[in-house]
C-alpha cells in the first residue's frame, strides 16, 4: 500500500478516487459538512498556500486562477476570492462556465462581487498560477477547453499549484491520458491520491476539508487523530514501501 509520512512521522494512507468519492459521498449525505463547507476549506486553504509560496509582497504577484465546472473548479473560485478580498491581483479563467454546477456557480456569483477579473483563455503573464480544472474525478483524456488550459499552464513558464490533483493526471493511477500540468506543487485535500506519487505532482501539501474521523472511519480508513496536529495545511513526504527479503 502506498502512503505518505508528515513531518512528524505520521503515516497517511493514499486512496484511489474511488475512495475519496465514497468519502465526499459519505460526508454530504450526513452533512458533515456540507459541499459549501468543503469547498471554502478547500478555497481557503489554497489561497494560504498561494500567499505563503509568493511572501510578503504577494499582492504585486499577477495569480491566475484556472477552474473548471464542477467541485474543484469551485474551491478554486473560492481561492480566487479570496485572494481577491484581501488586495490581490487576481484573473479567474472559466472553462465551460454554461455547465457549472450550483455550488460553482454560487461561487462564481459571490467572486463576482469582487475586484478580482474574469476572463477568457488568452495573452497574459501571470506571476503564478493555481489549476482547479479537474481534480480527481478525471474521466479519460481532456478535451475542449480543458485541453486547451492545460496546455496554456505548461507552456507558461510560471510556477503552478495544483488543487487535489494536477489536472490530466489520473489521481489513483498517477498515469496521464494526454497530457497534463507539470505543477511545483500539489495540495490535495482530505487525504492524498495515489497517483500523486508521479513527479508530476510537485511538492505534495495535505489540506483540512473539515471531515471527522467517523466519516473516514465509515469508509474503512483508520486516520490518526494527530495527522494536522492543529494546523490547516501540512507537507507530505512519499513513502517508498519497503521490500522485504
Amino acid at each position: 500500500m502506498t502512503s505518505f509520512v508528515t513531518d512528524d512521522g505520521v503515516v497517511v494512507p493514499a486512496i484511489t478516487a474511488d475512495t475519496m468519492r465514497e468519502i465526499d459521498r459519505i460526508a454530504i449525505e450526513d452533512e458533515t459538512p456540507s459541499l459549501l463547507q468543503m469547498m471554502e476549506n478547500a478555497g481557503r486553504n489554497l489561497a494560504s498556500t498561494a500567499v505563503e509560496q509568493l511572501g510578503p509582497d504577494w499582492r504585486n504577484t499577477p495569480i491566475a486562477v484556472f477552474a473548471g465546472p464542477g467541485g474543484n473548479g469551485g474551491g478554486g473560485i473560492c481561492a480566487a476570492r479570496h485572494l481577491a478580498n484581501h488586495g490581490g491581483d487576481v484573473i479567474l479563467v472559466l472553462a465551460d462556465h454554461h455547465e457549472m454546477s450550483p455550488a460553482a456557480d454560487l461561487q462564481l456569483a459571490i467572486y463576482q462581487k469582487t475586484p478580482g477579473r474574469t476572463q477568457s483563455l488568452g495573452p497574459f503573464e501571470p506571476g503564478l498560477i493555481l489549476d482547479a480544472l479537474i481534480g480527481y474525478g478525471l474521466q479519460g483524456a481532456p478535451r475542449g477547453q480543458a485541453r486547451e488550459m492545460i496546455q496554456a499552464m505548461r507552456e507558461a513558464a510560471t510556477p503552478v499549484i495544483s488543487l487535489d490533483v494536477p489536472s490530466g493526471l489520473d489521481s489513483t493511477t498517477g498515469e496521464i491520458p494526454r497530457e497534463s500540468v507539470e505543477a511545483t506543487t500539489t495540495l490535495t485535500l482530505a487525504l492524498p491520491k495515489a497517483g500523486l506519487f508521479a513527479t508530476a505532482a510537485g511538492d505534495v501539501w495535505l489540506g483540512d476539508l473539515g471531515i471527522p474521523n467517523a466519516v473516514y472511519e465509515r469508509a474503512g480508513i483508520h486516520l490518526p487523530q494527530s495527522v494536522f496536529d492543529g494546523r490547516y495545511r501540512i507537507p507530505l513526504h512519499r513513502q517508498v514501501p519497503s521490500t522485504r527479503r
